[in-house]
């Protein structure tokens, strides 16, 4: 599943599906671009490494967000985002989805995925006449905080939640579950035997996050997580301490129940922080990192006392992130992707970083991923092109110079989150070019913790978020484009039927070529996701900070193993 993520430089990445070693100078970050196929993508990876015994035992680190909650179920669509998943990653990888390390699995730097034995201790396939048999050995030690076994019965809740859209379960996908017939246990309820009606691949692509046998009801999971953590429910290296909702701050400690390493720190400490405030908190030595992914957040950070930069990629893709239940003609969204000028958005967005990247073509796939292609719909761009797009289309320019057909105009708004002035500028940027195509376009400003909620219930028409990106795109191909699951509700039963089959492809490269094949032509019928840009991962972080910064698929969220985060010794 992808995470939802924001343009926020500051923002936790995402949704998802969610973006080295190099450090800052008088003249602004080190020179860097995006990576292409083959490129040695190791030094898109910055994080301090160190071993454990090389740090000092126990103290605390203080992070920010930009938003927690108000919905704290990752699974749903109200509480997919990569802030939430952020923040749950310490307390419940067990639950995480897509963030590293989640479920049953844990992936390198590179996106290869392997077994998380702290949770599942193997996991193995066979198929046989067209059956595919998955057995997975469950850790005996692994435990929710409340005592319950984690066994077969969590991961048959799982499939019974995510398996349908049917069930009344407000799931962001199905994904490869709707390909399981049943779940049962083996020798004992610590040996659980999966059994699908065709093979299902990549085999990480069922169970990387599991849910507790307690969330059983529909009214439990969408809204049973609302403004509630449920730490009794989790299972991780720490655990709660107290939840400010007043504050918006979460405290976590080591959790004594965990069975896996024991954490090199004491505690950590989330806060809830535009990024403004994060500014301050960073230079004022309140919060140990931040994000600073534009120039305007670089040059305030730039010169902070007992301050380093990490500098790498970030896993995102997005830009254009179109509602098509509130812009519905597809003319429309196709003229939108048209009048965008993606160069010149991303020289507002990067001016300054020292940061190049060509148009990136795909939702689904960095650019550096050998089985990326450019899938960008649109070849002839322009405002003259996007005014062609919406003429043809049966729309003529009124006397406001706003293009309208039967008597309705053009006119939407594009959703801005938070104070930072770097996301505003590309936002208005974005703006310039539609209202110079004939579109009366607004912006609706929102604050930086409205941006989950507003994104899940879908109370936008057009915003510059996008999803975190993985190293397969066989999930995110059902998840952005099959009809039954894609929040737009676009597509059309040639294209699914395509979806459907692509899990059965055990070949990495042919599923991921048949995956980016449907994206191409989703997108050339349908204009509702377009990407502009996927942008550096650029972080300020304390000195002696150790194993944590730009990560790649190891983690997303910048920390690779919470269980070694930690200070280094003086």
């Amino acid at each position: 599943m992808k995470h939802l993520t924001r343009l926020g430089g500051a923002a936790a990445i995402a949704a998802a599906l969610a973006l080295t070693g190099c450090g800052g100078s008088p003249s602004g970050p080190a020179t860097a671009s995006g990576q292409a196929a083959g490129s040695d993508i190791s030094q898109l990876v910055s994080t301090n490494e160190k071993p454990a015994a090389e740090l000092e035992q126990g103290g605390t680190v203080t992070l920010p967000l930009l938003s927690i909650g108000p919905d704290f179920n990752g699974f749903s669509n109200t509480g997919n985002s990569a802030d939430n998943a952020a923040l749950m990653v310490p307390m419940n990888p067990v639950a995480v989805q897509n963030g590293g390390i989640g479920g049953c699995w844990k992936r390198d730097y590179a996106g290869k995925a392997t077994p998380n034995k702290d949770f599942c201790e193997s996991v193995e396939s066979s198929v046989v006449d067209g059956k595919q048999t998955i057995t997975i050995k469950v850790n005996e030690k692994a435990t929710y905080n409340d005592g319950t076994p984690i066994d077969v019965k969590a991961f048959r809740n799982t499939w019974n939640i995510l398996k349908s859209t049917d069930a009344g379960y407000d799931i962001v996908s199905t994904g490869n579950y709707a390909a399981v017939e049943s779940v049962e246990a083996g020798s004992s309820s610590k040996e659980v035997i999966v059994r699908t009606s065709q093979p299902v691949y990549p085999l990480d692509s069922l169970f990387f996050g599991l849910i507790h046998p307690a969330v059983s009801s529909p009214d439990i999971f969408n809204n049973g997580f609302a403004g509630q953590m449920h730490p009794e429910w989790m299972a991780g290296p720490f655990a709660l301490e107290q939840y400010d909702s007043a504050a918006q701050t979460v405290t976590m400690v080591r959790n004594d129940k965990w069975w896996g390493a024991k954490p090199v720190l004491d505690s950590v400490t989330f806060r809830q922080l535009d990024t403004s405030a994060q500014v301050a908190a960073f230079k004022n030595g309140e919060i140990d990192a931040m994000q600073a992914n534009n120039i305007g957040l670089y040059k305030q950070l730039e010169g902070t006392a007992d301050a380093e930069v990490r500098r790498g990629q970030r896993l995102s893709a997005g830009g254009l992130n179109i509602n098509a239940g509130r812009i519905t003609d597809v003319a429309v969204r196709k003229a939108i992707f048209t009048a965008a000028d993606r160069e010149a958005i991303r020289n507002v967005r990067f001016n300054g970083l020292n940061w190049t990247e060509p148009n990136p073509g795909s939702m689904m796939l960095m650019p550096f991923s050998e089985y990326y292609q450019d899938n960008y719909p649109v070849t002839e761009t322009g405002t003259e092109a996007a005014k062609e797009v919406l003429k043809e289309a049966g729309y003529t320019e009124n006397a406001a110079g706003i293009m309208e057909k039967d008597g309705q105009p053009v006119t939407f708004k594009i959703a801005n989150f938070g104070e930072d002035p770097s996301n505003l500028a590309t936002v208005q940027t974005l703006q310039a070019q539609l209202q110079a195509a004939g579109m009366d376009v607004g912006i609706a400003q929102y604050g930086a913790a409205e941006f989950g909620k507003v994104m899940g219930t879908r109370e936008f028409d057009l915003s510059m978020s996008g999803y975190s990106v993985s190293p397969d795109a066989t999930n995110s191909v059902r998840q952005y484009y099959h009809s039954s699951v894609d929040l737009n509700g676009l597509g059309d039963s040639e294209l699914d039927a395509r979806i459907e089959e692509l899990a059965g492809i055990e070949d990495d490269a042919q599923r991921n070529k048949a995956a980016m094949g449907v994206e191409k032509e989703h997108m050339a019928k349908y204009f509702s996701m377009g990407v502009v840009f996927n942008g550096p991962q650029i972080s300020f972080v304390r000195s002696g900070l150790a194993n944590y910064g730009p990560s790649l698929f190891q983690s997303p969220f910048q920390v690779p193993d919470w269980t070694i985060i930690g200070w280094e010794k003086k």
